[in-house]
Formats: C-alpha cells, sequence, structure tokens
C-alpha cells in the first residue's frame, strides 16, 4: 500500500490544468457498448478507475486502441459468456462504475451479470433506482446458483443485419419496452444507466426525477451524435424515443468540476496565486459561488479562473445574520463530492460554518483526522460538522492518516499540505482513483510531496 510524504508549509504558485471528467469518463466508456462500430473518446482522464473499466471492457472483448489521452473504443467481437466468471465478478465488486456496464449490456445484448460494486467506503450507496428502473423496462433478475451474483435478462427479438461494413456484429433487437418512470431519488449513475438501456427499447421512455448535472448532459448528447433519440436533456425531465441500432462518434470529456474546486480549495489554503484554465465555468454551477460565501476571492478571465494569495478568508453569514450553512444537493445545487475540501478550507477561515452532507452518512468521519491535526470541529452527527476558523492564527499540525476514499484524500492531502512539520498519508490508492498523477503535478507548483511504495 503506497503513502505520501508531505513537508507542509510551501506556498504553490503557477498554473494548474485539471483532467477530464472521471465521472463523466465512466458513463461514457460504458456507452461504447452500445454499438459494433468505432467510438472515439478525448480528454480522458489518466486514473486508476477509468483504467480498471477500460481493462473490463478488454477482458470482455472490446478492441481499444489509444493515443495520448483519446481512446477508441469498438465492441464488435465481444466474449458474453466471460460476464458470468469468477474473475470479472472479482473485478465488477472491486469498481463501482462497472455496474453502468449494465444497462449498454442489457439494451444490446439483452442480458448482463451483476455484483455488488465496490468503491468508496462512504456509508450505503444503493443500487435500488438502477434495477428498479430496468425492471420497469421489461428486465427479470435471476441469481445464479451458489453465487451473490445476479443476471440481468430480457427477451430478445430477431436478430438485425450490421447497418454498415464497419457493422461486423450482429444486434439484437431489445426487447425492452419504454415506459414511464418516476425515479425514487435523482442518482447520477441510475439515470446514466437508465438512459443507456432506454435508447434501444421499444417505443417511449419517459424519465421524471432524473439527475441532470452536466456528465449527464454529455452522456445524453454523445449519444444523440450516435443516433439516440433524446428530449429534455439539461432537465430532469427526459423523453427517449427508442431505436434499433447505434453508430459510432466521437465524444471529448468536460474538464472535472471536482477537480476544479479541489484546486481552488487548495489555493486558498496554500496558493500564492494560482491560474486553473479552462474550467469550462459554465458547467461548475455554484461551485465558485459557494467558495465565495467561504470569503475566497475568485477572478474570472475567459474560460480561466485565477485564485490570488488569501491571506485572510471570512465566512459570510446568512441576510439574517444566522451560521452559514453548505448542505449537498443534487445538480444544480452543491455537490457531495467537495464538502470534504469545504471542511478542510474551514479549518483557516475567519468565522464558522455549518457542513450539512445529506447524501452519505460516513462522509464525514474524517473529520477525526483533520482535529488530531489541531482542526476545531464539531461533529454533530454522521451528516453534520460545525467548522470553526483559526483565520491562520494556529496552524494545523501535521500527523500520520489514512485516506478512506477519494474525495477525503485529497482534503487530507490539502490540509497536510498547510500543516506545519511534515504528515504522511497512507491508501493513497483511494486519492489515485480519481486525481491524475497528483504529486507531479502539485510539486510543479512548489509542493514537496513524496510518494513511497
Amino acid at each position: 500500500m503506497a503513502a505520501f510524504i508531505i513537508e507542509g508549509g510551501h506556498l504553490l504558485s503557477g498554473t494548474i490544468r485539471p483532467q477530464g471528467a472521471k465521472n463523466e469518463a465512466l458513463q461514457v466508456i460504458c456507452a461504447t457498448l452500445l454499438t459494433s462500430e468505432p467510438v472515439t473518446i478525448s480528454n480522458i482522464p489518466n486514473i486508476r478507475d477509468v483504467h480498471n473499466l477500460i481493462q473490463l471492457l478488454k477482458d470482455i472483448g472490446v478492441k481499444v486502441k489509444t493515443s495520448h489521452s483519446s481512446y477508441t473504443f469498438q465492441a464488435d467481437d465481444l466474449n458474453l459468456d466471460y460476464l458470468q466468471s469468477d474473475e470479472f465478478v472479482k473485478k465488477c465488486s472491486a469498481l463501482r462504475g462497472s455496474v453502468m456496464m449494465i444497462g449498454p449490456l442489457l439494451a444490446r445484448f439483452g442480458r448482463a451479470v451483476v455484483a455488488k460494486p465496490g468503491g468508496d467506503k462512504i456509508g450505503r450507496r444503493r443500487l435500488d433506482t438502477h434495477f428498479l428502473g430496468f425492471k420497469q423496462l421489461g428486465a427479470k433478475f435471476q441469481q445464479l446458483e451458489g453465487r451473490d451474483v445476479y443476471e440481468i435478462s430480457c427477451v430478445r427479438r430477431e436478430t438485425i443485419a450490421p447497418r454498415s461494413p464497419l457493422s461486423t456484429l450482429s444486434s439484437p433487437l431489445s426487447s425492452l419496452k419504454g415506459t414511464y418512470m418516476l425515479l425514487d431519488e435523482a442518482s447520477v449513475t441510475g439515470t446514466a444507466n437508465i438512459i443507456m438501456a432506454a435508447v434501444m427499447a421499444r417505443g417511449t421512455t419517459t424519465i421524471y426525477n432524473a439527475a441532470c448535472e452536466p456528465y449527464v448532459q454529455q452522456l445524453c448528447r454523445m449519444l444523440v451524435t450516435m443516433g439516440a433519440q433524446i428530449e429534455g436533456i439539461g432537465s430532469n425531465l427526459l423523453t427517449i424515443n427508442g431505436v434499433d441500432i447505434l453508430h459510432g462518434t466521437s465524444h471529448t470529456v468536460l474538464p472535472d468540476m471536482i477537480e476544479v474546486g479541489s484546486f481552488i480549495g487548495m489555493a486558498a489554503m496554500v496558493g500564492d496565486g494560482i491560474r486553473i484554465p479552462d474550467v469550462s465555468l459554465k458547467n461548475l454551477g455554484i461551485i465558485p459561488d459557494a467558495f465565495r460565501r467561504m470569503g475566497i476571492k475568485i477572478k474570472v478571465e475567459g474560460d480561466d479562473l485565477v485564485i490570488p494569495r488569501q491571506r485572510h478568508y471570512e465566512i459570510q453569514s446568512f441576510m439574517d445574520g444566522t451560521i452559514m450553512t453548505l448542505a449537498d444537493a443534487p445538480w444544480p445545487g452543491l455537490t457531495p463530492d467537495l464538502l470534504s475540501v469545504f471542511i478542510t478550507v474551514a479549518t483557516q477561515a475567519r468565522g464558522s460554518v455549518l457542513i450539512h452532507q445529506k447524501m452519505f452518512e460516513s462522509r464525514l468521519f474524517f473529520v477525526d483526522k483533520l482535529i488530531d491535526m489541531g482542526a476545531q470541529i464539531i461533529l454533530c452527527d454522521p451528516h453534520r460538522a460545525v467548522v470553526v476558523g483559526h483565520d491562520h492564527k494556529r496552524q494545523l499540525r501535521g500527523g500520520r492518516m489514512s485516506s478512506p476514499d477519494i474525495r477525503a484524500g485529497i482534503a487530507l492531502l490539502i490540509a497536510a499540505m498547510s500543516a506545519t512539520g511534515t504528515s504522511r498519508i497512507d491508501n493513497i490508492e483511494q486519492i489515485d482513483r480519481g486525481y491524475e498523477c497528483i504529486e507531479e503535478r502539485l510539486n510543479a507548483l512548489g509542493a514537496k510531496i513524496t510518494r513511497i511504495p
């Protein structure tokens, strides 16, 4: 298990470019299973979760060619029997993003296999929304004998001939049937999975309470260029008219808004002037304004964000004078993936803030590590924490800690860079799952981070 050794107290300056969006990349890579023609995706991030998903696709027979950060996928000769192998199930169990292979496989081939997926240890992350959506489209679930694995299937209609010389694999017409559904929650991955199943279902599917994050919008736009018929993109009401076949396309992944937010927080804590270029400002939603509520100055120059050195930043109060509360919410609300960073940034603010994490009951448990470093934080319950800022009058202390998940990991890394002394963060494989070559990029700005095996 690898670790970071961080020498704190160094100011960072310069330019750091955000990687491609992890969450979008996982969705659109899975969508390549919907066609036998080549699909080229650019700006794919060089991170562990993406590598593992691409390897899974290779394992089932997808041809993958790469050039820098662009990949071309062609799913024209798949070994579907591999889906029931113990090796495939084991790999899926270690990668939560693998669950989004179900929708495309079900739509195009009429069957898929699911095991309990892995990922962050941040409390229960149920998959009910995915499976209820598949059931409403007509899929059936059957537990494989003697195993904690389920096969999802639908009766296939007749196969159709390839639509072009590139389509060397005949595809069965899906027996999924379009329907109206009201999702029990606006799950991002659940919405994406259901969309990918519905684009080849018979008739019309209406999805209400759909997630409408930019990454879901990007998936929909890519599918439209492949021949899908989707209306309502960007809203929580999607209408999908099923088609018989989809074709190849090219697609570029957005910059990662979670990484942009992480870099804003880093610049506030340890920055001496940081530029974050090409952030796709219109797709950041309220993230910049949420940091401004923390008192952080952010300049917008075209599509770049410039964060000057923040000698002091003062948390705002609400108009009636009550304590500021930052809470996560479905898009266009504040993403839960950044609350860990906000907590760390608040430790050196002037004033106090209540952080309310509504979605995951274990995501705030990393704050005990910040408390050990000297932060003043009251963990009210699994969902709420009050942070009393030090206003730089008392620095955090270096210490030894372990990364429980991707976002807590980057928050602890930011805390360690701002602390006095030397820190060690174990289990940095979690950070690698979401942040590309992070120590190299931060060291280029002036950080002192060493990776040890």
